[in-house]
Parts: structure tokens; C-alpha cells; sequence
């Protein structure tokens, strides 16, 4: 199998590991400006209504972030992190097609809402430590 490279990088699809990242991250933003709340009012939702296999293997993921950073620095591994956001962003799309988020019930709006924030502000502190962007919109 003959891959280029060059061309993969350049792509804009999945198959370019950084434009899928980058894209689960406009993708929380998109969802975030259309619901028009700000970000800080969610801080009393109840994770508790979060209950859909798909927010429960979100929310497992996203706690291994802080022990993968300190393995990575450890381990002198950024692929780590490359891998690790891959990963988060494949379980944010698949939630994304599983579940609304701007649904009528207020606290379990809430609770999805304040879900993909926390995504949204991992995506951006792990592409941050390898030095790429997170754009709003692509």
C-alpha cells in the first residue's frame, strides 16, 4: 500500500487525523453558538442526566486526559496525545450523531451542553500541547 503522505495532509476529510480533531472542535463550536448560552452558566448542570452509552464513553475518555498528558511528558511521547485526540474526537462525532444536545428538557440540555464544553476544552489545551490550532469553523 502506497501512501502519500503529502496528499493525506492536505486533505480535508477524516482520513487527515489533524482535520478530524479540528473538526470535532468546530463542531462543538457550532453547536455552542447556536444554542447562545455562555459557556461559565453551565458550571450548575447535573452531569448526573448524562446516562446514553455514548455520554458515558465520552465522559470516560475524557477523564484519562490528565493521566495520558503526564505520560506523555514522562514518556517523551506526543503521539500519545495525537492518538489520544483522535480517539476523544471519534467518540465526540459518534455522540454527535447519537444524541441532541438542544433538546426541550432544560437540565438535560444542560448536562450535554456542559459535556461538550468539557470536550471542547480538551480538544484545545491537547492540540495546544502539540502546537495546532482549533479553529471555530471549517
Amino acid at each position: 500500500m502506497n501512501i502519500n503522505y503529502l496528499d493525506l495532509a492536505k486533505s480535508q476529510s477524516s482520513d487527515n487525523p489533524v482535520y478530524y480533531i479540528q473538526y470535532a472542535h468546530a463542531r462543538i463550536a457550532s453547536v455552542l453558538n447556536g444554542w447562545g448560552g455562555n459557556v461559565a452558566d453551565l458550571v450548575d448542570a447535573d452531569p448526573a442526566r448524562l446516562d446514553h452509552a455514548s455520554e458515558l464513553a465520552l465522559l470516560g475518555r475524557l477523564a484519562e486526559f490528565p493521566q495520558l498528558c503526564d505520560a506523555a511528558a514522562r514518556e517523551l511521547s506526543p503521539h500519545l496525545i495525537a492518538y489520544y485526540l483522535k480517539d476523544l474526537a471519534a467518540e465526540l462525532h459518534g455522540y454527535y450523531v447519537n444524541c441532541q444536545f438542544l433538546v426541550e428538557d432544560e437540565a438535560l440540555k444542560q448536562a450535554r451542553l456542559l459535556l461538550i464544553a468539557a470536550t471542547r476544552q480538551v480538544l484545545v489545551s491537547g492540540l495546544a500541547l502539540l502546537g495546532v490550532s482549533a479553529p471555530d469553523k471549517m
